[in-house]
Order: C-alpha cells, then structure tokens, then sequence
C-alpha cells in the first residue's frame, strides 16, 4: 500500500487558547476538533469495517447514484476523517483504489493505518477541500461522508471537486445535515446528554457513569463541535451550488426521519455511557432498529413528507 509522510504530527489535546482562537477560525477549529475526536472517533460513532458498516456505506451511495458504473477505478475522499466510507465502499465492491484527504493530520494518519489493516491500496494527504493537492482529471469518483458541512467555502470545493474528476466522473457526497434535520437533532441530543449524565449519578447506576474528567473532555470536545459544523443546508440550495460550479446531472435526495429521531439519542447515550456496558448486542439493536426505521422512512414517510424535514441530504451529480 502507498502512503504518505504525514506533516505536522497530530496535536490530541488543544489546549483553552487554542480553543477560543478556533471560534474565530472554522479551519484551525476543525483541525483541532479532529486530531482531537481522531484516536477514539470511530467508537464514538460506532463505526466498524465489517458488514454492518460496509452494508451502510454501499447503501448510501445507491441512494444517492445507484449501482451502475461499478467499480470505479481511483476515488478520492474529501474529509475522510478515520476513512470509514472510502474504506467500506471498497470493502463493497464500489471503489478499487483510494485516496484519502482531510484537514486533520490525526484523522489522516488513523484512515491509513484503518487501510493498512484492512489490506486496501490507500493513499493518503493533509489537505484542504478548497485547494485539492491532486492534478487535473485524476479521479474517477470524488466521495464525502458528513464533510460539506465544515467545509467553509462550499463553490470553491465543488469547482475543485469537478477539476480533479475525469471527464464522466461522478461525485457522491452523503451525510451532511439539513437546516430542519439538524434543529431536531441537536435539541434530542442535548436532553439525551443532560438526562444519561444525570441518571447516571445515582448510586445503583455508577458503572454506566463514564469518569467525570472524560464527561468533561467530552464537553470541550463539544464547544468545538459547535464551530466546526459551518452550514446546514436546503436540498435545493445544495443543487444549486452544484450546478453553478459546472456539475451536470445533479440530483439531491434525503433520508432519515424517523431514523434519526432514534438514531441521534442513541449516539449521544452510547457516547455518555462506558463502551463495555453496551456490546455486540446493544449495537445490533441500535442498527437494526435504525433499519427498520429507515425502511418505514423510504417506503412510506418519503412519499408524504417534504423532503426538508429528513435528517441527511445526500447530492450527486458528474463532469461534462
């Protein structure tokens, strides 16, 4: 597998000054953020490399462009974060070799010791979606999973997103929040955490309680997460940036109602509790709930409400 040096070393623990400087600066905010969030991301989210996670990814990106085309031969992922849908679409059968690109040194550095693990030809660079560090018509496929939302000039990205496409390429990004969906779903995460955190001081329920100095790293760790969420977005709006920057065939969907009125307590509850309390078991539930969910979602809420209330936008569209 090829790999890159990665430059400057991840800093894990920003410190109060770094903190306030980043309220001011949306790209240091999410460098530090995530080299933060980058060693224990992937329990924090309850992500994984194996069916349940590759299942999620492939299905995502069948929504958003369907299953033709496979596989596509060099994709590139903008805000890869640990890597999980890069490295699960392949593991899928969608994508043959990756690249993968983030703000975050830490992020960058744990998606390719994910890849190395998993034995998939990854490369990877610290870099910003605004200034994509790869020549023109080099990939195939361009993908982001919950990445529009940080980045803070959206134009920018998609022209930079078109440059580095062959012609015919396609782009799928999937994940990011719309401005009804997100409203609903930190408001449940914020009763979820205030009521587990809570609850969990009682006496009988101390060993679902998570050391209080973590609870608090945890808290900073969300002052962060509040700046570098930049946008929401209307999946028109989303559309019509897409176009402007020179996309053909562009089309937005959403998902996840019903899905994510369950989904979101349970991330913030997994996420306050000791991960040894919950297990295999408690995570099957929590996804085949969220299944079944997103099945009533599709087949039936899909076809009476307006897609703005869904959770996720997910947007396509391909080079001319």
């Amino acid at each position: 597998m090829a790999s890159k040096q990665i430059d400057p070393k991840p800093n894990p623990h920003a410190t109060a000054e770094e903190v306030q400087a980043a309220y001011s600066d949306p790209k240091l905010a999410n460098v530090l953020y995530h080299d933060w969030e980058a060693g224990t991301y992937d329990e924090k989210w309850s992500i994984s490399y194996d069916e349940r996670c590759i299942e999620y990814a492939t299905g995502r990106f069948k929504v958003a462009a369907g299953d033709e085309n496979w596989p596509y031969e060099h994709a590139l992922e903008l805000g890869a974060g640990t890597g999980f849908f890069l490295l699960n679409l392949m593991q899928g059968g969608v994508i043959k070799k990756g690249s993968v690109t983030d703000l975050s040194p830490g992020m960058v550095e744990v998606a390719l010791r994910n890849a190395k693990n998993l034995n998939l030809d990854v490369d990877g660079r610290v870099a910003d979606a605004e200034r994509i560090p790869y020549e023109d018509n080099s990939f195939d496929l361009v993908i982001g999973h919950a990445v529009l939302h940080h980045i803070p000039d959206i134009p920018s990205a998609m022209k930079e997103v078109l440059r580095v496409l062959k012609p015919g390429g396609r782009f799928v990004f999937a994940g990011d929040p719309t401005k009804v969906g997100d409203f609903y779903a930190r408001k449940l995460g914020q009763v979820t955490w205030w009521l587990t955190t809570n609850v969990t001081k009682l006496p009988l329920l101390g060993d679902w309680r998570r050391p209080q100095e973590e609870l608090d790293e945890s808290s900073r760790a969300a002052a962060l997460e509040a700046v570098v969420d930049i946008h929401t977005f209307d999946p028109a709006d989303l559309e019509r940036m897409a176009r402007e920057a020179g996309a053909q065939d562009v089309k937005a969907v959403t998902e996840e109602f019903a899905a994510a009125l369950f989904g979101w307590p349970v991330r913030t509850f997994e996420a306050a509790v000791p991960r040894e309390r919950l297990g295999w078991p408690w995570a099957m539930f929590a996804y085949r709930t969220w299944q079944q969910l997103s099945w009533l979602d599709e087949k039936v809420l899909a076809k009476v409400l307006p897609r703005e209330v869904f959770y996720n936008v997910l947007v396509t569209g391909t080079k001319g």
